[in-house]
């Protein structure tokens, strides 16, 4: 079951009464946090696309920045760098309108930029098991932190490592096997939950 959002000050003043008059597009980011393999980005896109929002990728934003992959940055550079310069990243697309925004495995695990969101967005938490994390990243490369004899080790280490950090979120909801839409349903009622039900679509005529 998606667990919902702790701190209820952060929901915005909804008309009960009339739902009709209330916009779709939500008045915060909404941030998507999770290990490689959850898919921030695949069900970040649909959600934005259902939310009416724009979408951002914080790894591709870092990549147009850098002028290189994150790979190559990763190779040139070292880790603690890129972790500045995606805390910088998404601080300065948290500062402007509201979006749905798919962040790295590593982004929520620092301290600067889990206060950033708090202040500027709610987190979503896409949580998923070993065995759909390590089968999705199988099909894609070019993850630096995966480039070891053992991947699966590895995932297992950062879960271990993550998890506990990734339960800070706002929300949460598992993303399991099956059709994408399935993950960007949840995603979308837990949001609209929080929100409040005047949020949610109303049909059209």
């Amino acid at each position: 079951m998606p667990r919902l959002v702790r701190n209820q000050n952060l929901l915005p003043m909804v008309n009960q009464s009339d739902p009709q008059d209330i916009p779709l597009s939500l008045p915060k980011s909404i941030v998507l946090v999770g290990l490689m393999g959850a898919g921030k980005s695949s069900v970040g896109r649909r959600l934005a696309q259902r939310l009416d929002m724009h979408f951002v990728d914080a790894d591709r934003e870092i990549e147009d920045a850098a002028g290189c992959t994150i790979t190559e940055f990763f190779e040139r550079f070292g880790e603690d760098e890129f972790r500045r310069g995606e805390q910088r990243v998404i601080q300065r697309i948290l500062s402007g309108p509201p979006v749905v925004l798919a962040t790295g495995g590593g982004a929520f695990m620092a301290e600067e930029t889990r206060t950033a969101i708090a202040e500027n967005a709610v987190s979503l938490w896409l949580k998923a098991d070993i065995d759909v994390l390590f089968e999705r990243v199988s099909r894609r490369q070019g993850r630096p932190l995966l480039a070891q004899k053992d991947p699966k080790a590895v995932l297992q280490k950062l879960m271990e490592e993550r998890y506990p950090v990734y339960e800070k979120a706002d929300l949460w909801i598992e993303s399991r096997r099956g059709p994408l839409e399935a993950t960007v349903d949840r995603a979308y009622d837990v949001l609209m939950d929080y929100f409040g039900d005047a949020r949610k679509a109303v049909p059209a005529e």
